[in-house]
């Protein structure tokens, strides 16, 4: 996560994935005034105005947008979005900089939950 403050259960991140970097790249950035940082083959970091969260863009071979949420418990989230009909779609990991793990609700919307 970037170093802008998060609230709890609020939207903290959000991913931008699609097949051609440069293009979005280009979107964003003449159209939103976001600043993209690339940060390596196909990946780069997006910082938007004051008030709302930093993202990503990713190269992948088909389009996504997904958000990522700050929790108060990633283990108790977890538990919850099962409970609400929702599917782990990828457990817990921990890169040493963020503790995160994603979950697809009833429609299959993909959500990163993050550690807060």
């Amino acid at each position: 996560m970037s170093g802008k403050p998060h609230s709890l259960n609020g939207i903290g991140h959000f991913d931008i994935a699609g097949p051609d970097f440069g293009a979005l790249q280009s979107f964003y950035s003449g159209v939103l005034g976001w600043q993209v940082t690339p940060r390596g083959p196909g990946y780069g970091r997006i910082a938007t105005p004051a008030g709302g969260p930093d993202g990503a863009l990713v190269e992948a071979e088909t389009a996504s947008l997904t958000l990522g949420i700050v929790v108060p418990d990633l283990g108790k989230a977890l538990e919850a979005a099962e409970g609400e009909g929702g599917a782990i779609a990828m457990p817990v990991v921990d890169n040493g900089w963020v503790k995160k793990a994603q979950v697809r609700d009833p429609a299959g919307n993909l959500l990163t939950l993050i550690q807060g």
